[in-house]
């Protein structure tokens, strides 16, 4: 049977995950049923200070993808709100061209702010945290200084009519609604997008980059189809934001409001939706229930924020994830199903391997890797040893792709292997593991699983927000193999426990399982057995025997010897960058150089 025969039975057999779709679903749903109810009680003040909060949440909702997601930094998006302002205003008054009607003009608002998005997004691809955060304050003062200065457009400092909308939107109560229904249709492709591969991918890009890159997820790419779209429902929220305030200046988009669209994720939680709306809606009602205090605004949505990370770290997601505080297994032993290798690995190609002449890498002065040959054959478990400084992690490095070495050639089934180039290897099916296990820990391990199968899954960026026949295939799919993953390693009695609950070894277990789901044709394990016991080492070897019997070819770097000794078919031995000795497990055991050098008396 094939592996994808074997991923379709399972697929079959498994039960509808509906209780926990509901579970999810269901805070948002009594949300919006009290939203919807609220103009009932005849309050009119209420209801524009609720029409506020759906406004701000439309651009929250995208901004969260960025910052609570994807872990970028982004403080002056209060700029993309003013660009969608002045956009829909201005185009409804007629400034620039004949007037247009108000949904057209919210529509250009959203399209101009979808550009803006990514430009204003472009320089996080090379800065980092804070210098990010900067440019993004930046970008917002140079918008509010076009405004001042674009009298004959904007109206400079006295602004421009904010546009009215057609009816039955044209009342505070028709207004609210259609803020509510705009937000609630922006909570969902939002929710649509994180809860999909590419969510995953921007909280792996977030807590583990490196180990994104190594499973084929595309930091520029991911960031700027985001960027797009927060920018484009941020250009949205200005437009219904122009139609609240009825008329525009500068002065309405204040540093304080980038303030607060920012702390509203960072009290709401990383990785979490409901989080940050519950964080939008204290943050926005919060002014008016404490309005004497409204000249400390400020300092209360400071005093706030440090109250949330001293008290519960986590924002206020953390309070909200149950299911991430139930208790462990009570039996957590590691039992491996080598069956399920099979079952993920039937369609490996066989033979074929890597094979590297003649490398040469040098940091500075020091020769890391110095003329090393090695051959690497499929269905085979090939050791590399040495001291530590030998060149064993600089090795994989260089097949994975992330050094380029300076001279030599690396060829794969006898074409060669483009160096420095990371991403593509996970299109050829190289998988590998890292000496510190690359995990996200506010995620579950089966989420951290399935996030190694990015580049398995067909539907795009626009079918997975608005949840194609394709996007629901891919995501069936890739939760089927990474169960099946978790069987094979023996975890999956922890599959819905969040990560950071895991130990060292069970870490380290689900890494191999993260590298299953690119059914790969080579492995490159960096020190797995690294803080195992001997029986977790046993069971660790027996993994990695069957996966090179399913045709995988897999180079284990380990200091264990006799985990090295007992699996491999061939091992190579590195020291100061060259190879001391290479050939059979039991002519290593015998090399006097070896030996003296490494294995001792």
């Amino acid at each position: 049977m094939t592996a994808q025969a074997n991923i379709s039975a399972a697929m079959a057999l498994r039960s509808p995950a509906s209780s926990s779709f509901w579970v999810r679903v269901l805070p948002f749903a009594l949300l919006l049923v009290a939203a919807l109810a609220l103009p009932t009680l005849g309050d009119t003040y209420w209801t524009v200070i609720a029409t506020r909060a759906a406004v701000y949440w439309v651009l929250v909702s995208g901004l969260n993808l960025i910052v609570g997601y994807a872990g970028q930094l982004a403080i002056g998006y209060v700029a993309l709100l003013t660009i969608g302002a002045y956009t829909t205003s201005v185009l409804v008054e007629g400034n620039v061209s004949e007037p247009w009607g108000p949904f057209s003009a919210l529509i250009a608002a959203g399209a101009i702010g979808g550009f803006f998005g990514l430009v204003v997004g472009l320089p996080a691809l090379r800065l980092r945290t804070f210098y990010f955060a900067m440019a993004t304050l930046g970008f917002a003062t140079i918008v509010t200084q076009i405004a001042l200065a674009w009298e004959s457009v904007t109206g400079g400092g006295i602004g421009v009519p904010g546009p009215m909308m057609p009816a039955p939107f044209n009342s505070d109560t028709g207004l609210y609604y259609l803020c509510i229904g705009v937000a609630t249709v922006a909570t969902i492709l939002t929710a649509n997008v994180a809860h999909s591969r590419f969510g995953r991918g921007l909280i792996a890009i977030r807590d583990a980059e490196v180990a994104a890159e190594a499973y084929g997820i595309s930091k520029p790419k991911l960031l700027a189809m985001v960027f797009v779209l927060a920018g484009a429902l941020a250009g949205v929220a200005g437009g219904l934001f122009s139609s609240l305030q009825t008329y525009i200046t500068p002065e309405a988009f204040t540093f304080e409001l980038s303030v607060l669209f920012f702390i509203s994720i960072l009290i709401g939680g990383r990785s979490s939706i409901l989080g940050p709306l519950l964080g939008t809606l204290i943050l926005t009602v919060l002014p008016e229930i404490a309005a004497p205090l409204a000249a400390w605004s400020n300092f209360l949505y400071a005093l706030l924020l440090l109250v949330i990370v001293l008290a519960i770290p986590g924002g206020i997601a953390s309070l909200l994830d149950f299911g991430g505080r139930s208790p462990l297994p009570a039996d957590r032993r590691i039992r491996p199903e080598l069956d399920a290798v099979h079952q993920i690995l039937a369609e490996v190609p066989q033979g074929g391997g890597i094979s590297l002449k003649d490398l040469h890498l040098s940091f500075g002065g020091v020769k890391a890797i110095n003329g090393v040959d090695l051959q690497i054959k499929a269905g085979q478990v090939h050791g590399l040893i040495g001291p530590n400084g030998s060149g064993k992690t600089t090795m994989l490095n260089v097949i994975s792709g992330y050094y380029r070495p300076q001279a030599g050639s690396l060829m794969e089934d006898g074409t060669e292997l483009p160096v420095g180039k990371p991403l593509q290897r996970a299109k050829r099916a190289f998988a590998r593991t890292f000496q510190t296990p690359r995990m996200v820990g506010d995620t579950s391990v089966l989420k951290n699983v399935m996030a190694g199968g990015y580049t398995r899954a067909n539907g795009t960026f626009l079918e997975a927000m608005f949840l194609s026949g394709r996007h629901r295939k891919d995501e069936r799919r890739l939760r089927t193999m990474a169960e099946l993953a978790l069987r094979a390693v023996g975890l999956s009695h922890m599959a819905h426990v969040r990560a950071d609950r895991l130990q060292h070894s069970e870490l380290r277990f689900v890494e191999i399982a993260r590298a299953l789901m690119l059914q790969p044709r080579y492995l490159l394990l960096d020190e797995p057995a690294a803080g195992l016991t001997g029986d977790e080492i046993k069971r660790l070897g027996a993994i990695i025997k069957e996966i090179s019997h399913c045709g995988t070819a897999v180079l284990l770097v380990e200091h264990h010897a006799d985990l090295i000794f007992d699996i491999c078919d061939h091992v190579t031995v590195l020291n100061l960058g060259t190879v001391l000795a290479s050939g059979t497990p039991q002519e290593i055991r015998s090399h006097k150089e070896v030996v003296s050098a490494y294995l001792g008396a």
